[in-house]
Order: C-alpha cells, then structure tokens, then sequence
C-alpha cells in the first residue's frame, strides 16, 4: 500500500515547536505525517490505529541510524542542524517509495524516529551522531589477553561479545571460528539503550563462519537484551567432524527472559539441529535479508510467550527454506519433529510483518502464523510439504503474494491445504485476501479450507486466482463465518463442486451468485509448477487480466509493477 502523505501551509499542531525555520505543515487525520507526529507525541499507538500502518514500528527515543538520516536530510537542505518539514516530506516520500536514504531504507522505525526528531525539534550535529563506544576486534588469531584493537584483536566472539557496553560495536573479522563450549563460546552481549546500541556484525566483504559442535545449544544468546544489532554471520555446524561432534541445535535464541529493539541482519543459518532462529518473548525486532536453511525444527520459531510472544515484528527480504531437510548430520529422515515449518508461531499479540520473503520446500508448513495482526505481502510460499499459508489470528492479511506447489513433488494424498484460516478462538476475527495467486496439483483435499467448526470469522476474498488443477479439491468456509467474495477467477477443472459456503455448493456455472464479477476460467499461467520453480505470470488473452477491482488493491505488483485502476487479477499484473 502506497501511504498518502499531505504538504498544506497553516500551522504548526500544537505543542510542535521544534527548530527555527520548520515551514508550517499541518498534518491531516490518517495521513502517515500525521501518524507519526501523534506516535511521536505519545498520542497514539499501534494498538490503535487503523490496520493499514500497523506495520509501524515504534521505538522509545531515537537510535543513532536515524540521527544519521535526519543529519543526510539536513544537508540536502539548509544545514543548519535541524530536521525542517521538507526534510520530513523528504523522508516520508522515501517510506512511501522504498528509496533508501543514506544508504538505509526508511522503515515505519526510521519514519517514527524522523517525526520525533521533527517534533521536539531536537538539533544534529556531528556530536550526535557518533555512537558513544568505541570498536573492537575478533580474529581466528588473536588472543583473549589483547586488548581487542584492530591489530590486537580477541580470539572468541563469546568472549568479546562480554567485554561490551553501550554504544560498543564488535566486528568479527573473517574466517572460521569453532564453538563448543558452553557457555563460553556462546555470543551473549548485553543491552545497549536507545542512543547507544550494541553491535555485533561480521567483517564487511569477508563474512566469518560461526561453526558450533558438540550439540552446542546456539550460537547466539539474546535472551533478556535489548538495543542490540547482529548482522553480517555466517551460522552452521562444524562439517569437519561427524557423529554427536557435529550436533548443533539453534542458530540463535531468545527464550525466557523478553527482549526489545532488537536487529538482525544479513544472517546464513543453515544445517543446525534445531531452530535457526528459536525467540519466544520479544517486542521490536527486525529480521532483514537474512537466509536460514536446513534447519531441523524449522527455520523462525520458537515456545508460546509468556509476555505477548511476537510483537512489533518485521521479516523483510528473507529466505525461508528447506526446514527438516538435515538433522544431526543426516537428510533429516530420523528428526524427531514430523513437520518443520519455514515459520512457525504460537499465540501472539503481533503485528507481525512478513514481506518480500521467500519460503520454500518446508517439510511442515510454509508459513504458520498463530499472531493475531500478522501481514504476509509480496512473498512467495512455494512447494512446502503440508500447509501453504495457515492463519489463526485476528487482523491477519495475505497480499500479493503466490502460493504453489503443496506436496512439494509428493503426490500421496495429504490433509494439508494451500491456505487454512482455522482453529481461530477470536469471535468475529477478520482475515483478507487480497491480489493473490493460489495453484495446487495434488488435489483430494481443500483448495482452502476456513473454520470447520468454532467461532464464526469473517473472510474477504478479492483480486484472486484460486486454480486447484488436481481432482476433487474444492474450497470450504464454514457456515458460521461470513464471505465477502467479489472480482476472483476460479479454475478447478477435475471438481465438480468449485466452493462451499455452509450447506451452499457453487460449481463453474454458479460461481457468479457468489458476488460481483466471481467467474471460472484457466488463467493461463506462464507454466505452473509442482515440485520446482514456476513462472505464475499470465499469458495474453488470460481473464484475469484488467478483470480485478481497485479497491484496497495495493499500489504494485508482487514484483513491484504499478497497478492502475483496471488491476488484474492474482499476483502479477500481465
């Protein structure tokens, strides 16, 4: 969804002083400008407005990356060591857009810390944005009496991890470091705050190799932390040696204790025991561009939380694959967990976003989300083994997004469903789906399947492809729950029954009672898959193409291809 954002000369809301020269602009009610001046004022809160920003983090003060955003702004227009309105505009266009600014994308994080520094009218200056720490060094070489610098490096991430304070960063330098110790091997640092955050990151061009073994229990620890920043790691098990050396369990975890503001970035995880990443408590975490493959349990999951669970959580640009396909060594054929999902969550209180990720041949499910507020979007969940896309929570969302390929090249019949809203305890809990691309081969079971029994929800389905090109797999929603179906091309050529709504059967020829501009026909994939890659593109001549409708359409494509108010139908416009 593209954010309107409104430039209008007046005057300033109240209480929004700021820095001399700010030019008057007068937030408008639902604009994000708006939004984030009242989150920056402490007058709202994700908790309260409306659905189409929840994705918006909210942090406590300003973190050093922003100040260093505000300070690029500033010098783009008068240098004077504030953050005036254009500036903001600036910004606002550039979390609109996905044009990063000083080298970073303006997330809903950055956006809010921009209208925070905007709103009290804090200065920058040089003196701002230099985190309060110093820098030191790890290195397969060094030796844990050093000093730490650069030419004096430690020899242990665990160690040097522990001799940080606040604003400190570690950088590990590349190479190959074993990890068998508990817990001294394992990277535990403490707590930065919000103007001087911890940072933890690997060499930048020559990523280092974090190899635990000895059925080590993780990697990384950051259970109870807060303001803390991991990028740029390699995480996997020590292939130089067999049997119970090699066993290795989670990649990263954060049990017990809650953690908040925490950043992990640019992380390989691959071929552990366990979780790549196991986190049951946290509040503002950001996973981004991270690749976490071959994990036994799955590659993003962890227990029920006793504080909320997941919330305020964003995944963007990551890869989510191969869960359960390796286990202590082997092909994952004796893992003790039949089905290990690419992400898999307890109850939790959300939001969690999950966007231009990848998630694919899963032994469990692709994405299991038990959050209420999750948001899948411009993501493709391909060839898992059970359940494409399975919802539970309340203000959940799937968008843009393609799904295909259940069985994952197995064609045994299975109980498993390409997308499954079930199970939901929320009286009258609300899903959407909206511009998506569902394709199924195997057939004899449930296209989509939606509250057998339970309390009733309520499912909007629009601007989406439901093809079931296997025999006997019709669509169900449960009679409780309310359908609002409109503009959806349906193609289930070996089903006589299309959908099921309660004691209701629409087939091809009846689809169109189900509401306006509901029809049947081939779509005309580019060439659907099972089992490998496919190109869900549509051909020339396919119906879908200019058929779907512009409301509540998001602005682009899956691939980021503007819509018009003529929108095709599915995931891709034509």
């Amino acid at each position: 969804m593209r954010h309107k954002f409104v430039l209008i000369v007046g005057i300033l809301l109240p209480g929004l002083t700021g820095c001399v020269g700010h030019p008057p602009i007068a937030p408008q009610p639902g604009d994000v400008l708006h939004l984030a001046v009242q989150v920056a004022r402490g007058e709202a809160t994700l908790g309260n407005i409306e659905r189409a920003y929840r994705d918006l983090g909210i942090t406590t003060a300003v973190s050093p990356d922003v100040m260093a955003i505000a300070q690029a702004l500033d010098r783009e227009g008068n240098s004077n060591g504030c953050l005036d309105g254009t500036g903001l505009i600036t910004g606002l266009k550039a979390y609109a857009t996905g044009q990063p600014i000083n080298g970073q994308t303006v997330d809903g994080r950055v956006l809010i810390g921009l209208a925070r520094i905007y709103a009290t009218g804090a200065r920058i200056s040089p003196s701002t944005l230099v985190q309060s720490g110093r820098t030191y060094y790890v290195a397969p070489w060094g030796d844990n009496a050093n000093p730490g610098t650069r030419d004096q490096p430690w020899a242990t991430p665990g160690y040097g991890s522990r001799q940080l304070t606040p604003g400190d960063t570690l950088v590990i330098l590349g190479g190959r470091y074993v990890l068998s110790e508990y817990d001294a091997d394992i990277i535990t640092p403490p707590s930065g705050t919000a103007d001087a955050w911890i940072t933890i990151k690997g060499e930048e061009g020559n990523r280092p190799v974090l190899a635990g073994r000895n059925n080590l229990l993780t990697a990384i620890d950051l259970s109870g932390a807060q303001y803390v920043r991991i990028e740029n790691l390699e995480i996997t098990h020590d292939a130089t040696v067999r049997g119970e050396a090699a066993w290795f369990r989670d990649g990263l975890e954060i049990l017990g204790e809650p953690v908040a503001h925490i950043v992990l970035k640019d992380l390989y995880i691959h071929h552990v025991d366990e979780f790549g990443m196991n986190i049951q408590d946290v509040e503002d975490l950001q996973i981004l561009h991270c690749r976490i493959e071959y994990a036994g349990f799955g590659a993003l999951g962890g227990p029920a939380g006793e504080h909320g669970g997941w919330r305020n959580v964003v995944i963007r640009g990551c890869v989510l694959s191969y869960s359960g396909h390796y286990y202590q060594g082997g092909d994952g054929s004796d893992r003790p967990y039949d089905r290990p999902d690419g992400f898999g969550i307890e109850p939790s209180q959300g939001p969690v976003l999950i966007e231009d990720t990848i998630v694919e041949h899963n032994y469990g499910d692709g994405i299991d989300s038990k959050a209420a507020n999750t948001t899948i979007r411009r993501t493709i969940v391909a060839n898992n083994s059970s359940d494409g896309v399975k919802l539970w929570g309340d203000h959940s969302r799937v968008e843009n997004t393609l799904i295909y390929g259940r069985g994952d090249g197995n064609p045994e019949p299975s109980p498993w469903a390409a997308i499954v809203i079930d199970q939901v305890e929320t009286p009258g809990a609300s899903f959407e789906i909206v511009n998506v691309t569902v394709d199924d081969l195997v057939g004899q079971n449930y296209l989509m399947y939606v509250q057998y029994e339970g309390q009733p929800v309520r499912l909007t389905v629009r601007n989406t492809i439901f093809s079931g090109r296997g025999p006997r797999c019709p669509i169900y929603v449960g009679g409780e729950s309310t359908l609002v179906a409109d503009h959806n091309l349906f193609y289930l050529p070996q089903s006589e029954t299309v959908l099921i709504h309660g004691d209701r059967a629409y087939t091809a020829a009846s689809i169109g009672d189900l509401g306006p501009v509901n029809f049947y026909g081939d779509p005309l994939f580019v060439r659907p898959a099972w089992g490998e890659e496919g190109n869900y593109h549509l051909q020339e001549g396919s119906p879908a193409i200019d058929a779907g409708s512009p409301e509540d359409a998001p602005a682009d494509d899956l691939e980021g291809r503007p819509r018009d108010d003529r929108p095709d139908i599915g995931a891709y416009e034509y």
